[in-house]
């Protein structure tokens, strides 16, 4: 079992940049696919970007492709989402999430660990 912490969400003003960070603890990160999902208010959680278990391969969604980097630190635990020109439409709070199973998933209901959340705010 593995547990996760989110970091790094925060306050931003439109065409910020953030850079979000998911720490892992108990079985080591690298037998794990991750991803980030996200889920704005009165929203449903919506798929973000995912990476393979030795991050050579990576799936981000379209409405972030472009803006968002997920990228991982197997050697420190760590996998990280950098985005880019923020605008106020990416305001939600995003989770870092695991799955133990071969591939990259995009549905939520395929990853079975999930950290607690981080919240980030655009503001116009």
């Amino acid at each position: 079992q593995v547990q996760l912490v989110e970091s790094g969400g925060g306050l931003v003003q439109a065409g910020a940049s953030l850079r979000l960070s998911c720490a892992a603890s108990g079985r080591t990160s690298s037998n794990y696919a991750m991803a980030w999902f996200r889920q704005a208010p009165g929203k449903e959680r919506e798929f973000v970007a995912a990476i393979a278990r030795s991050g050579a391969y990576t799936c981000n969604a379209d409405s972030v492709k472009g803006r968002f980097t997920i990228s991982r630190d197997n050697a420190e635990n760590t996998v990280y989402l950098r985005m880019n020109r923020l605008p106020p439409e990416d305001t939600a709070v995003y989770y870092c999430a695991a799955r133990s199973r071969l591939g990259l998933g995009l549905q939520d209901h395929e990853y079975a660990y999930w950290g607690q959340g981080t919240q980030v705010t655009v503001s116009s």
